[in-house]
């Protein structure tokens, strides 16, 4: 997966104020102009940003740093590895990620669906999924992984760990 990283100009208009402030202003800019931040844990921690896109100091330290938490939070999952079911296929069939990545199914079929792996160097193996349901797994060793669907044999994908 190749994720590029992008400072937002309005994040350098922000050089004077504190460090926390900055990160929570980033976040809501990045978040707001779809970009993909990468965040600290302490992020957004601290006075409050405003909710605009750099709307400047003193929205109060719980309006700006609640909206920084949930910009960071929809930055999160947008970097996280995901597979949809839809059509009674895998969305992608293939798939490459890093070591220690945990891949996430998610079932948008109106029909049951299971993930089960049938070579690779680790077996996993989902429980039913009804629609909207979700199934994770985490690929600790690198190789390749094929996996069907097991109550639709047709259904097949393939995971590459580097």
């Amino acid at each position: 997966m190749n994720l590029s990283f992008r400072r937002a100009p309005a994040v350098a208009a922000f050089a004077v104020f504190p460090l926390t402030m900055v990160c929570a202003s980033a976040l809501v800019h990045n978040a707001r102009m779809g970009a993909i931040v990468a965040t600290s844990a302490g992020a957004g921690a601290g006075a409050g940003a405003g909710a605009g896109a750099g709307a400047g100091a003193g929205a109060g330290a719980g309006a700006g740093a609640a909206a920084a938490a949930a910009a960071g939070a929809r930055a999160a999952r947008a970097m996280t590895p995901a597979i949809t079911i839809t059509n009674y296929s895998f969305h992608p069939g293939a798939l490459t990620v890093g070591k220690d990545s945990t891949v996430t199914w998610v079932n948008k079929d109106g029909d049951v669906h299971t993930i089960k792996s049938t070579d690779g160097p680790e077996t996993f193996n989902s429980p039913a999924l009804d629609s909207g349901g979700r199934f994770a797994f985490t690929f600790h060793r690198a190789g390749t992984y094929h996996y069907v669907c097991s109550v639709h044999p047709y259904m097949h994908g393939v995971i590459v760990v580097r």
